[in-house]
């Protein structure tokens, strides 16, 4: 019997083969470090990587890796990632609102921004607004460098944006009806006196 024919899955096998789901987004790598551990036999060396998953139209995910290959812990944390992805309102190509996102000693500030003005963040926010498809924004971060914190505080932001008509229905204000045209106050002419 030769090599090529291959035998097809049966069962609860081939149901599990044909129910993969197509993977949604796009991957990148944020930050990947070499890790140590003392051990009695001497270093044990490891490796954590921090990925972004994200679909470019408000909807991204954040997870971290670790392994003793770079390649294991980037898929461990793609996996994670695309596990617990969270989706916010997007306003044009801006965020709706000003809000500051908070992480460990880490806070990041964003500002919505006029069209054309690109995003202004540092590096590892700027990978995060790219996955979620935010094109302009304006960022600052306050308090710790970190690249892992800074890009948590950055999903903690992206967490408190609200759309307008979400608040609108938090604080019961339905949303306004188009309004019926005036009528024109008749202007009444008298006749012209004959003298």
């Amino acid at each position: 019997m030769s090599n090529e024919v291959k035998k097809e899955a049966k069962g609860k096998r081939a149901e599990f083969q044909k129910a993969k789901p197509a993977l949604e987004g796009k991957t990148t790598v944020i930050n990947v470090a070499r890790t140590t551990k003392v051990v009695k036999g001497g270093k044990r060396m490891g490796f954590r990587a921090l990925v972004v998953v994200g679909n470019g139209q408000g909807k991204v995910g954040v997870a971290i890796g670790k392994a003793n290959q770079v390649q294991a812990a980037i898929a461990k944390a793609e996996t994670h990632a695309r596990k617990h992805m969270i989706t916010f309102p997007i306003v044009g190509d801006t965020i709706p609102h000003e809000v500051i996102g908070k992480f460990g000693a880490a806070s990041v500030w964003m500002k919505p921004a006029a069209p054309g003005t690109g995003v202004i963040a540092g590096s590892g926010t700027r990978l995060l607004f790219e996955a979620a498809g935010i094109k302009d924004v304006l960022a600052k971060s306050l308090g710790s460098t970190n690249p892992c914190n800074l890009v948590y505080a950055t999903l903690e932001a992206f967490k408190q944006l609200k759309s307008k008509e979400t608040v609108n229905i938090v604080r019961g204000k339905a949303a306004p009806a188009a309004e019926a045209p005036k009528a024109e106050p008749e202007v009444k002419t008298e006749p012209a006196k004959a003298e």
